[in-house]
């Protein structure tokens, strides 16, 4: 079996039996690597490079989630949170229900809004989840809203808009590293819409979403209060911390999508959470005394996902220093080599499988573009079936994936107080509603574009 794939698989395989993604991903990559012969020494080597890669995108989400901790310190998200308490509590009891329902629904749709403009008009991506979820669960709790329908919307929101809108983080994936790589490879898709390319493979990730809100998780589900919800409940509300609160946001927002604009070097994550820790100080809304407590709490609260994303990081390290991606491919569509359907199935498959294990989709598109461009061009498929074929393979596996950061981060927030399971209320169902659509949607838009 093709190292890459017994990898995969292994940590797959791993997770779902309860063992811990760290390790699942550890494990996959020394597998992975011994299998393919590179021996322990030089699997080892190529875990520890790709480690140091990670570093950057756990100091930038641990000092979100202190910033984070920072904002639910100083009471704005409670006092939203006790705003719709307020609306579920007034009026009759079939008031009541109607309010809920209304409730339910506009709490979805907001929190699906934030996630499409995350990736865009306010470019924080997973960065807003610590901030705004956590202290929205004893709504969702009173609502009795399945959790898993939030996982799905958040997925959703992070994921299709990038791969489908070309502003923020969109411009980044489709035309820096989409439409650059495919360029290199030696295929013209300097007139080909964007959207109309990805149109239908977006569409497919939004009858996924149907699905899980209106049919798979439509019906309530019971939480507990939590140990940990005290934290996110008991805060006493202040008009100059929530101004404060509200000003640190923003200044948090407008230095990332100033230094975003610029194109500059540095992390704009890392310099705005860390200009909005330090306007918490300075204004005494986190006390001096106090802020070690705070900034640590928040730490905590997203050090898992750095760790993960780190391990990542060495797990892909491995994939590549296999040197098996390729040949994958390649066996893969020759087995198809008469079939232009299933050639295409195949490489989707392949992308899918590719994406699970490296868990990023910005970090996938330069491996498998090289390959896939000739043999899409071999096989006569159209520059704009090429565009929506590969952008569909690499886009395939981020939902789902136990090493995204579209599924850790909503774990993050979901999981504030010890109620949701990353694997069995985060992974599996954004596999199952997205990747499934996606893959179908992604191999007819390469039949018919």
């Amino acid at each position: 079996m093709n190292a890459v794939v017994l990898s995969v698989l292994v940590m797959l395989i791993l997770s779902v039996a309860r063992v811990h993604v760290v390790i699942s991903l550890f494990i996959g990559a020394l597998v992975g690597g011994l299998v393919a012969g590179l021996g322990l020494e030089a699997t080892m080597v190529a875990f520890q490079d790709g480690l140091a890669g990670g570093a950057k995108i756990a100091l930038s989400y641990a000092l979100l989630g202190a910033f984070a901790m920072a904002v639910a310190h100083s009471g704005l998200p409670q006092l939203l949170a006790n705003w719709l308490i307020a609306k579920l509590d007034s009026g009759d009891m079939s008031t009541s229900q109607k309010v809920a329902r209304w409730t339910k629904f506009g709490l979805l749709g907001g929190i699906a809004a934030m996630a499409v403009m995350s990736q865009n008009l306010i470019p924080v991506h997973i960065a807003f989840i610590p901030l705004l979820i956590p202290p929205l669960l004893v709504v969702m709790n009173r609502l009795q809203l399945d959790r898993r329908a939030v996982a799905s919307v958040l997925t959703f929101g992070l994921v299709t808009t990038y791969m489908f809108l070309p502003i923020g983080f969109g411009s980044i994936f489709l035309n820096d590293i989409l439409y650059g790589n495919i360029s290199s490879a030696g295929m013209d898709v300097s007139n080909v819409p964007v959207m109309k390319a990805m149109g239908i493979p977006a569409l497919g990730m939004f009858i996924g979403l149907m699905i899980a809100v209106f049919v798979t998780y439509r019906k309530p589900r019971t939480y507990g209060d939590g140990k940990q919800m005290e934290s996110f409940t008991k805060v006493e509300i202040q008009p100059l911390k929530i101004a404060v609160s509200l000003i640190a946001i923003v200044v948090c927002f407008v230095i990332q999508v100033w230094m975003t604009w610029l194109g500059t070097d540095a992390d704009p994550l890392l310099v705005g959470a860390l200009v909005g820790l330090m306007l918490f100080v300075l204004t005494g809304v986190v006390k001096w005394n106090a802020a070690d407590e705070v900034f640590t709490g928040g730490m905590k609260m997203m050090a898992l996902i750095g760790l993960i994303m780190i391990t990542a990081q060495g797990f892909a390290s491995v994939l590549k220093a296999t040197e098996q991606i390729g040949p994958l491919v390649e066996s893969s569509a020759a087995l198809f080599a008469e079939s232009k359907a299933a050639a295409a199935f195949a490489m989707l498959l392949v992308g899918l499988i590719i994406t699970m294990g490296i868990g990023s989709s910005f970090s996938t598109l330069p491996i498998i573009s090289a390959i896939y461009v000739p043999l899409c061009a071999a096989m006569g498929f159209s520059p704009l079936a090429t565009v929506s074929l590969i952008g569909t393979a690499g886009a395939l596996g981020d939902a789902g994936s136990p090493a995204s950061d579209s599924t850790l981060g909503p774990t993050a927030g979901l999981n504030a107080d010890g109620q949701h399971d990353h694997m069995r209320d985060s992974v599996i169902p954004t596999f199952i509603h997205f990747n499934i659509p996606l893959l179908l949607a992604g191999w007819v838009a390469a039949m018919v574009l």
